[in-house]
């Protein structure tokens, strides 16, 4: 398993986890470190991995390709005008390296890329002020976004346009499908909006105490969110309530999750989260023991950075990324891969 972090200091961070094998009666993990070095020139605002590739985007304009197997860097994409605001890979079920790469920017566009190598297929204009999130649904055949200007908007992958937008009553800033893409979590300011992804049709809500700065979906309907209460919390979406917190996970806010699964094996139950803070550090829990009283990291790497964003991936493929020239106009007009 590996994490990737970015920081406000334009430095990319890799760490390897060890040992994949987590054994309850053995030592604490590790986290070793792959890689450390300023890849943007301007503060790292996201990041993506999957299988061995990984992506980081930048207030400089630019996204950077990343192999985690070789932790190699791959060179930057220059396809933009605007700050890169949110990454997300798109991986098919029975695929182990990710087909697609989506990217959001301040301008308001959706970029669609092959993974194979990194070619531009389609950029599109989704909403008229920057984009804060972007959920791809477990099809691959449609997103969901949230932006500055106070809208949802679905679009269509498939053709590469926007198909649907609806006014929101606040700005939202994280919006994230569930496993099975039945539902969505929309969050603005303190409060996430569960909702059905059939019809958008708001379930409840569920109250944090401070402001929700990130959020990563686990399985059984959980649903792992960090912020400004520097604190982890686990709320079961069925029920709306609490599962289990960790408390004062980080001394400062909490600005990235990610759940890992146990061998990297999508059949079992995931047992490990990932968390990383403004405050330099990277954690990983073991969430069985958030129910035995306060509980301690079972691995952590400080930076000494002040991070702002993180990403994690199994590397179950030993497939390289490669990095391609911009396909012709006329492939561009159609995304038909994603």
């Amino acid at each position: 398993m590996s994490l990737i972090a970015g920081s406000y200091e334009r430095f990319i961070w890799g760490f390897r986890l060890k040992p994949l094998n987590y054994d309850p009666s053995s030592q604490t993990l590790t986290l070793t470190q792959l890689f450390s070095y300023p890849s943007h020139n301007a503060p790292i605002t996201t990041v993506a991995a999957a299988g061995p590739a990984a992506a980081s985007g930048s207030s400089d304009d630019t996204i950077h390709i990343y192999d985690l197997s070789t932790a190699a860097s791959l060179g930057p994409l220059h396809h933009f005008s605007s700050s890169i605001t949110t990454l997300s890979f798109y991986s098919p079920p029975n695929l182990s390296f990710p087909r697609n790469l989506l990217s959001a920017s301040a301008d308001g566009s959706i970029s669609i890329f092959d993974t194979e190598p990194f070619v531009l297929l389609k950029s599109f204009r989704s909403h008229k002020r920057g984009i804060n999130d972007l959920a791809v649904h477990p099809s691959g055949k449609l997103a969901l976004s949230v932006s500055r200007d106070g809208c949802l908007a679905m679009s269509n992958l498939m053709r590469g346009k926007r198909s649907f937008c609806c006014r929101l009553g606040k700005q939202a800033t994280i919006v994230k499908f569930d496993g099975s893409g039945e539902r969505f979590f929309m969050a603005s300011e303190e409060k996430i909006g569960v909702h059905l992804a059939e019809d958008a049709r708001l379930l409840f809500e569920l109250e944090n105490e401070k402001r929700v700065l990130c959020a990563a979906s686990g399985e059984s309907g959980i649903l792992f969110t960090g912020g400004e209460s520097r604190s982890i919390t686990a709320w079961d979406t069925n029920s709306g309530k609490v599962a289990y917190c960790f408390e004062d996970a980080h001394s400062t806010r909490v600005k990235g999750i990610v759940v890992l699964t146990k061998d990297g094996g999508v059949d079992d139950a995931p047992y490990l989260v990932a968390s990383a803070s403004s405050d330099g550090f990277i954690r990983v829990w073991d969430v069985r023991m958030a129910i035995k009283g306060k509980p301690n990291p079972l691995a952590e790497a400080n930076t000494k950075s002040r991070l702002t964003c993180l990403a994690g991936s199994s590397l179950k493929s030993s497939k390289q990324p490669q990095i391609g020239k911009s396909a012709p106009k006329e492939e561009q007009s159609d995304a038909e891969d994603v």
